[in-house]
């Protein structure tokens, strides 16, 4: 299936900073709030339904410079399905 970027930004930033940007969408999910992503004249709202699939990786990239390490976290979803549609219904 092909994929849309719907939002994009990377930037340096300190290891507290990370934690805060972490922890606001931590605070959201665990509210039940819809996630608002936000960079200049950029954004997208995103509101991840009660279960969502959730993948850590972790990766090292090699080439001509030095090796670069990253941590990625993901939530993943099917568009258009609500909690209440991926429970179980017996008739």
């Amino acid at each position: 299936m092909p994929e849309t970027v719907l939002f994009s930004t990377e930037s340096r930033e300190s290891r507290r900073a990370v934690a805060d940007y972490l922890r606001a969408v931590a605070d959201k999910l665990d509210g039940g709030e819809p996630i608002t992503l936000a960079a200049g004249d950029e954004s997208v709202t995103l509101d991840p339904p009660g279960t969502v699939a959730f993948e850590v990786k972790a990766e090292r990239e090699t080439g001509s410079g030095p090796a670069e390490l990253s941590v990625e976290f993901e939530l993943e979803w099917d568009e258009g399905v609500s909690e209440d549609d991926a429970s179980l219904e017996i008739r």
